[in-house]
């Protein structure tokens, strides 16, 4: 039986496994270029490296957010969000707060349900400080200076909940008109 041709991208899909292995190399450099093969490869991805942001050791948990941030892909603003919220490491919530911001508008609808459903959190309310104050200066994403200013209200965890749910139902609004009028919401 003849074997067949595979083209470039199908090799490197299956070189993904190894990718992700090497993420745990203790060569900095080793590791680098595997992050930067992975986001080069961009979507097929993905899954692993989700699936890696719940690995025991934060230097990995770590590299995923990293990845995931730069490889800018919608699919993983829940991921990165419960990231977020639940990581035990600081640099690993920074950096998921970075691909949300990355993110832009696809990272804002499940931080900002998250906020309105589990508004008490802590580690959750301050990686979306983080968020909105970054994605908050630039004039297409003012509507979430309301929830910025709610994230620095004395009791938060009372005033997040309902600004979050306005800004998520204007979110929806806005989203939903600029993709029936084929027009871009920039940034």
């Amino acid at each position: 039986m003849a074997k067949v041709p595979r083209d470039k991208s199908t090799r490197q899909e299956a070189d993904i496994p190894a990718l992700i292995a090497k993420l745990a190399d203790k060569n900095g450099a080793a590791r680098r270029r595997a992050r930067e093969r992975l986001v080069a490869l961009g979507g097929p991805a993905v899954g692993f490296l989700i699936e890696l942001l719940g690995h025991r050791k934060a230097h990995l948990r770590w590299e995923a957010a990293k990845a995931l941030g730069s490889i800018g892909d919608p699919r993983t603003a829940a991921d990165l969000v419960l990231a977020l919220e639940e990581d035990e490491d600081g640099d690993v919530r920074w950096l998921a707060a970075e691909g949300l911001i990355a993110l832009g508008w696809d990272g804002l609808r499940p931080l900002l349900e998250a906020l309105a459903n589990r508004p008490g959190s802590v580690t959750l309310r301050d990686g979306a400080h983080h968020v909105c104050h970054s994605l908050g200066r630039r004039k297409a994403f003012k509507a979430v200076r309301p929830v910025l200013a709610a994230l620095n209200e004395p009791d938060p965890e009372l005033a997040v909940p309902s600004v979050a749910r306005v800004a998520l139902d204007d979110l929806v609004l806005v989203l939903g008109l600029v993709r029936r009028s084929g027009v871009g919401l920039g940034g």
